[in-house]
Order: C-alpha cells, then structure tokens, then sequence
C-alpha cells in the first residue's frame, strides 16, 4: 500500500468516527437461524455478521448439534471462527428469540395468515428505531431447502421480504444475511446521524428515543402464553370448537400480531380469558 493509499485509507477510517464508535456497540440483535442443514451456511453467516459488526448467532434444531467444529464452517467463517463458536444451539424460536420486542422473519413467500409483511427497508427503518431505545429484536431465518413454514411465521411480529428479481426471487440462506445485516449497518448509521441533527452524541446510545418507540412492546413468549390462555377460554365459551377449529386461532393470531401489543395490554388480555374461563364450562 502506497502513502497516498494509506492516507486516504485513514481519512476513510476517520470519518463519522463518533458514529462508526456508536454503531459499534453490543446491539441486542438475535440474528436465527432454523434447522439449519449446511455447515457451510452457518460459516458463511458468522463471517458476514462479523463483517457487518454483529455477532449473537443462534441456531434453532440444527441438523449438527457442533456447527462450530464442523470443518466447511470452519472454512466459511473465514476469519469469524469467535462468531461460529459463540453461536447458540436452541430447542425452539421462542427460546432463540428471547426478550426480543420485534421479530422479523424473513420470507419471499406471501401467506394467508401470519404478521404484517413488509419490504426490508421498512423492517430496517423500525428495527433501528427501536435499538436506538433498547428494545431487543431478532431477525429469523428460513431454512436452505423451504425456508420459514407457518408455524415459525407465528412466532415473528413482521413478514419481511427482500426485494428481488420477481422471476428469480431465489437467494441462498448466507447471502440473504449478508444483505439484511448490511442493511442492518446502514440503517443504525442513518437513524444515527438523523439524531445527532438534534441530540449531542453523548446521548444517542439506547434509551434515547421518546414518544411510540419508548413504549415497552410484549415478548413473543408472552404473547404466545396468552392466546393459549385465549384459545382456553374460547373453548369453554363453547365459541370455538375442538375438534373442529376451522382458521378462528390463525385469524387471531394475525391480528394481535398487527397491534403491536404492548405488556399491559397482555394483561389486560389475560384477565379477560380468565373471565371466559371462570363464566364457561372450565371451571
């Protein structure tokens, strides 16, 4: 490398620093992966989730239970082996997700039911809204051969889809990550530096934001405690049939999935379907 090179290199270094010090941050991002088949995959994530300055990997029921030791990942990772080995195997979605307000799962496929779908950059634009005030999000993957079936979309609070050829929409599992955590680094990067027109750096870490993004949104776990809660109580109304259930608990899921809810109103939820359980047939 010339002086000349290096100089421009360290110019390039050098700008936005208080902003590249911000984004560098721990960022509570769950980036999962479902019933991931390849090892080369998870390799080739770790690494782009390094590249892009992200790291909390998590694998739902992947078909090795030691992705790290597996030699292609290995490969892949390319410099990202602390990412590959610090990834966490889980027994479901709800565990991998976690605390986190809003899960976004990503999927090219429309759907009859499921939560509001949305094209990445507006994922992006609310993803980095709710960081900026210390909300804990995830994004989900689908798996290599399917990728996300109706039963993980349940657990997500946004369908997101990445814009693409429409003849061709077809991205392999590593390459669709690579996108969503680049566009993950701009978007922190331009909500960064909207803030900073208005707010002294100091203060543009978590915590920051004011208005709707403040509000404490329910965790995925809550939420699906609560509808079983519901579907119990809808059952001893004798509102909804067993044995013959027809689209009544998927309608409701999509709608509550749609309003965002917050912890109190989980409560408020909860009290009315021990009400429906206390006044029907399950005493």
């Amino acid at each position: 490398m010339s002086s000349d090179q290096a100089a421009r290199r360290k110019q390039i270094l050098a700008r936005n620093e208080d902003s590249l010090g911000v984004l560098n941050q721990n960022w509570p991002i769950r980036w999962v992966m479902m019933r991931t088949s390849h090892p080369g995959n998870v390799g080739s994530a770790a690494r782009a989730l390094k590249t892009m300055g992200f790291s909390q990997l998590h694998l739902v029921e992947p078909a090795y239970e030691y992705m790290a030791r597996k030699a292609e990942a290995i490969s892949l990772s390319s410099g990202a082996f602390d990412v590959l080995e610090a990834a966490q195997n889980q027994a479901s979605l709800l565990e991998a997700v976690g605390p986190s307000q809003l899960v976004f799962g990503l999927t090219a496929r429309d759907r009859e039911f499921g939560p509001p779908a949305m094209a990445l950059p507006e994922a992006i634009a609310l993803a980095s809204e709710a960081l900026l005030t210390d909300k804990p999000i995830a994004f989900v993957f689908g798996t290599e051969r399917t990728g996300l079936d109706n039963e993980d979309l349940k657990h997500c609070t946004h369908r997101v889809w990445i814009d693409a050829n429409p003849s061709y929409p077809s991205l392999n599992l590593a390459q669709a990550m690579m996108i969503v955590a680049y566009s993950m680094r701009q978007g922190l990067m331009e909500a960064l530096q909207i803030r900073s027109k208005s707010a002294p750096m100091a203060n543009l870490g978590k915590g920051s934001g004011s208005g709707s993004a403040s509000v404490e949104l329910a965790d995925q776990t809550a939420i699906t405690a609560m509808l079983e809660h519901w579907q119990q109580g809808l059952e001893a109304i004798e509102y909804l049939d067993p044995h013959n259930p027809k689209k009544l608990m998927p309608r409701l899921q999509s709608l509550f999935a749609r309003a965002s809810l917050q912890k109190e109103e989980i409560d408020l939820l909860r009290g009315i379907a021990k009400q429906m359980l206390t006044h029907g047939k399950i005493k």
